[in-house]
This record gives C-alpha cells, structure tokens and sequence, in this order.
C-alpha cells in the first residue's frame, strides 16, 4: 500500500486527537497534534504573562519571543501515545485544562502564530506516512492530502466528553462553563481571518455525537485501507 498524508479536522472536543492518534498506532504511522501545538503556545503566554488585563493577547510581545517557544512530542509506552513537551518538559495535561482551552482560539488566530506553526507542521509531514489532526490540515497544510476527514457533534455532546475527561483526570470541572467555551471556540475558529475552519471539499465528512471510539476507529480505518488501496 501507498504511503499517505491523513488530515483530520473538525471542531473542538470532537475526539479529534484520540481518533487520530488510534489509527497512527494501527498503522504505523507517524501522529502529530496541532492543537497541541497551538495550546502548548498558549500556555507559554499564559506562564509569562502575555495576557493583557482584559484577558486579549499581548500579540506583539509574544510574536518577539516566538523563537524562545520549542514544541516537541515524545511517545509515552504507558499511555501508547505521544504526549506533548513545551522547552523540554512535559505539559500533555495542563494544556488541556479548561484554562488553556479558553485562551487559545485568540492565540491560534493570529497570523504570526499560524505561520509559524503551520511551517512546522509542514515539515513534519514532509515523507508521508503521517497522521495529523487539527483545524485547518486540509485546507492549508496538506491542501493535497489523500485522505481528509472532517469531524463533527453537537456542542452538548463535546461538552459532556470535555468534562468527563477533566473529571476522569481529577481536573476541576464545571459542565455549564464548558458549553459556553465549546461554543465560543465554535465561533472564533471558523470566524477568523487567518485559515479558519471549514471542511475541505474533499474531505469525508464524520457525525461521531452518537458514535463510540470502537465505531469510529473501524469507520477511519476502513477509509484509510480504502485511500491506500488506489
């Protein structure tokens, strides 16, 4: 079979990640996660206090110290999974707390940021034989993916998956308060300048509110054999 490049995108909370990370494990491929990424760069803001006081990002004070921001991934044998490395240390889960969520759709919207990241991701997947997952991976940094999948569900239902996962972490949790940014984040990345979200033309199209990850990893797979067969 051929090798490929595999663009997942799709709103926030949909399982993007675990879906993603699933399938580069079944099929030996290498898994990167942008929005990772993308928080891993809002957490560096939030720790150096890049945030103005009415919560809007110190933009030109954090395109000056962008070089100063190094984002690796490490796979972890107990998790089977790549966890996320800010400067060398291990941030997997303080980027996913409801902090971070709430800060990084202004971070990821500015130009200099997508920029810089997008590059990265690029090069990332530059051989093939990468799974990479997102909000714009097939739109603008593998326009030529052969496979491009967009995931959606409704904001109840990746709210309810949000806040199960803080729970089950120990994380605080407050289920109305995850609505209301799953909602926010909805409007921010598909109202922004710079690559909002959308579905790529091409892109298969996956409603996962009512689906299990057991369902949903056979329904990627099957599109994966399908891809790598032509």
């Amino acid at each position: 079979m051929r090798k490929l490049t595999i663009a997942i995108d799709g709103y926030s909370s949909c399982g993007k990640s675990t879906m993603a990370k699933d399938l580069a494990r079944e099929i030996g491929y290498v898994y990167v996660d942008t929005g990772a990424m993308y928080r891993s760069v809002t957490l560096y803001a939030m720790r150096n206090g890049l945030f103005n006081a009415d919560g809007t990002v110190n933009a030109a004070a954090l395109e000056g110290r962008m070089g100063e921001i190094n984002i690796t991934f490490k796979f972890n044998p107990a998790a089977g999974r790549p966890d996320t490395y800010l400067n060398g240390e291990r941030v997997e889960d303080e980027i996913r707390s409801i902090e971070v969520s709430s800060r990084v759709s202004p971070v990821a919207a500015l130009p200099f940021v997508r920029e810089a990241l997008v590059s990265q991701q690029q090069e990332m997947g530059r051989g093939k034989g990468v799974v990479m997952d997102g909000r714009d991976i097939g739109t603008t940094v593998f326009p030529d993916a052969e496979l491009k999948v967009f995931v959606t569900a409704s904001p109840e239902v990746r709210a309810q998956r949000r806040y199960d996962e803080l729970k089950a972490k120990g994380m605080a949790a407050d289920y109305d308060e995850i609505l209301k940014n799953v909602k926010e984040r909805d409007y921010i990345d598909t109202h922004r300048e710079v690559s909002p979200l959308r579905k790529a033309d091409d892109a298969l199209v996956l409603d996962n509110s009512h689906l299990t990850i057991a369902q949903q990893k056979a329904w990627l797979l099957d599109r994966y054999n399908e891809a790598a067969a032509r």
